[in-house]
């Protein structure tokens, strides 16, 4: 099985930035533990602070992947286009919010991806990745 995960804007400042929100682990010591967690998964994993970029990953990974979990970051508010490329691969999508969208900012509450993706995992913190893996994976919890 292959799942790429793809993280957007300032999520590669996880563990540094806004420790109250977003937690002190970065996110590629939790990859670490996502891998081992599921040794059987060949994991792709990228990140970029670009929309454009963002898109061509999705557009890139969308015909040739069993899962995508994607973190839009910011991009989950304001970009019509990646909800877009969501909706125009094959690869079924997982939107992962670390913090819960719908208990912060009016702004957040917007997303151009979550109608697009077959689910929504808001508000778990990391623990969303796995979850997304596991269904993915079709273990249950």
């Amino acid at each position: 099985m292959q799942i790429a995960i793809i993280n957007g804007p300032n999520l590669n400042l996880l563990g540094k930035r806004e420790i109250d929100i977003y937690g002190n682990q970065s996110f590629e010591d939790y990859f670490k533990g996502l891998k081992a967690r599921f040794p059987s998964v060949s994991f792709h994993y990228y990140q970029s602070n670009i929309e454009g970029e963002l898109i061509d990953k999705v557009q890139e990974l969308g015909y040739k992947y069993d899962g995508i979990v994607i973190n839009p970051g910011g991009y989950t508010h304001t970009s019509v286009a990646l909800g877009d490329a969501i909706a125009a691969i094959k690869t079924p999508v997982i939107a992962v919010h670390i913090s819960n969208i719908f208990g912060r900012e009016d702004f957040r509450k917007l997303s151009h991806v979550s109608g697009k993706s077959v689910g929504v995992i808001s508000g778990l913190g990391l623990k969303g990745y796995e979850l997304a893996v596991e269904y993915f994976f079709g273990q249950v919890v």
